[in-house]
């Protein structure tokens, strides 16, 4: 018996009023899990409604589930995995660890409303696209703007790459094609790397571009740059590597040259020559 009735508060009325307690008649975004959608706040919009004649949310987030190995995760069959064995690899389904912006950036290849199957294979590859992330950006900072012939075509294709960075983000946070459209403008990047120069398109666009792919990384994804790629005495020695093949490259002892290129390249690093004569390097 209760000063109500007979009966028991149902679960869902104790999230309508913490809800309401802490944050109002209504909050902006509330978020849960795919199987959260019915009863549960289902029963939160009824209850907030007849509380407060008002709808308790206005936008709703509902997050797909997670599965491992494209199965679904159960603690019966040992086909699990916690957030800290991701980072320590200390998890017999991994091959190694990973690093938390890796995991990031891997979870955003999804749409937050489908499913997503975690792999050592998956995570692997999205270590390889961070990487080139955060390659374009560091090509991006060196690249000066220099106006040559102005390719109107180009140009239109940079602004538009650009426009459809937000549109897609404004699409319920459609991250995947968000970042599909950012591996395109690192293939504009690239173009330019070997040029030595951003030299077609306006200064205009050339800022919008930079502005663009550093901000949609950074501040919209909330990527960091977690320098791995490059660390402390490694860019010693690769700087005296890279003169060594350029000393064998001007005395015409190609085959040194090769050999040197070759074997980083067979250890995981790769040499990028630009037309400027300057050579940079990533790790693979």
């Amino acid at each position: 018996d209760s000063p109500w009735g007979r009966g028991r508060p149902g679960w869902h009325i104790e999230c309508s009023v913490m809800a309401n307690a802490i944050l109002g008649d209504q909050i902006d975004i509330h978020g849960g899990g795919m199987d959260l959608k019915f009863p549960h706040h289902e029963c939160e919009i009824a209850q907030g409604k007849a509380s407060n004649e008002t709808s308790p949310v206005n936008y709703w987030m509902h997050g797909n589930m997670l599965t491992l190995n494209g199965k679904r995760m159960s603690k019966s069959t040992g086909n699990t995995l916690l957030p800290h064995e991701l980072f320590s690899g200390e998890n017999e389904l991994l091959e190694k660890a990973y690093h938390p912006m890796v995991v990031r950036f891997f979870m955003m290849q999804a749409h937050y409303r489908s499913t997503l199957d975690f792999s050592s294979e998956a995570l692997s590859a999205s270590e390889k696209g961070y990487q080139k992330l955060m390659a374009a950006i560091e090509t991006l900072d060196k690249l000066s703007f220099t106006q040559n012939e102005f390719n109107d075509a180009e140009d239109t294709a940079i602004v538009g790459l650009c426009e459809q960075c937000f549109a897609f983000m404004n699409d319920d946070f459609n991250t995947p094609r968000t970042i599909a459209t950012l591996f395109e403008l690192v293939s504009k990047i690239n173009v330019y790397a070997k040029k030595g120069s951003i030299d077609n398109i306006s200064e205009k666009t050339s800022n919008l571009l930079s502005e663009t792919f550093r901000g949609m990384v950074f501040d919209v994804l909330g990527l960091k740059d977690i320098q791995d790629r490059k660390q402390g005495p490694l860019d010693g020695v690769m700087d005296i590597l890279i003169n060594l093949r350029k000393e064998a490259k001007l005395s015409r002892n190609f085959e040194l040259s090769d050999k040197i290129r070759d074997e980083l390249s067979a250890a995981g690093i790769q040499l990028k020559d630009s037309r400027d004569g300057t050579t940079d390097y990533t790790i693979n």
